[in-house]
């Protein structure tokens, strides 16, 4: 188990120093993400952004993810979810409107006035602190490809045993410290696995660039 996000990153970090001379930007999923990728930035003495993402959440669920948006108008649909689960298009539509709302919100809370960190030619390593349905992670990855990135390193504390082959077209390389065959939640894996907030994503930001 890992003791925090903290404490998560740092061991990241250490696993992803091959790719120091690559051009890297580390790119954070707010909110829980944004501190893993902060430590990792740190380790590889790279840049730190956000890439922010919205799951879709099933409305009578909406921990399970039936989808993502992501900025650049990145869209994934997981159909066969949305028809178990029997979501109709109407419904479907109002969750979507409402994630690109907070989308929205999100990316000008964080980045404020600063512009994002250009990717073109460059290393994007999309950092969460783990991953569970990696719809969020698909539409993370898309996002960065979309915005230019050269090669797509998709790398977090824990996943699935068979993260990779899910997410195999998504990114050109994948790290994780733990791949248990019973993942359950990814807060089984944390000592502390508390709620991060909007101020304490936009202090990790603001360090990043101080350092």
């Amino acid at each position: 188990m890992f003791v925090d996000r903290a404490d998560a990153g740092r061991q990241l970090g250490e696993r992803l120093l091959h790719l120091r001379g690559t051009d890297p930007v580390v790119l954070g999923l707010p909110r829980g993400g944004v501190q893993v990728a902060a430590e990792v930035a740190a380790a590889l003495d790279a840049p730190l952004d956000v890439i922010v993402v919205r799951k879709l959440g099933v409305p009578s669920m909406p921990e399970l993810a039936m989808g993502a948006l992501g900025e650049g108008d990145v869209r994934i649909v997981l159909p066969e979810t949305v028809h178990r689960a029997g979501v109709t298009p109407e419904a479907f539509e109002n969750v979507e409107r409402g994630e690109r709302a907070e989308l929205q919100r999100r990316a000008e809370r964080f980045r404020g006035d600063r512009p994002r960190i250009p990717l073109t030619g460059r290393t994007a390593i999309v950092v969460d602190d783990g991953i569970a349905t990696g719809s969020t992670a698909r539409a993370a990855c898309q996002v960065a490809r979309a915005q230019g990135a050269a090669r797509v390193v998709l790398a977090v504390p824990v996943a699935p045993a068979d993260w990779v082959r899910a997410l195999s077209d998504a990114a050109d390389e994948f790290v994780a410290l733990i791949t248990p065959p019973q993942l359950q939640a990814i807060g089984m894996w944390y000592s502390d696995f508390s709620q991060s907030s909007d101020d304490e994503v936009v202090t990790w930001l603001r360090s990043a660039i101080q350092r």
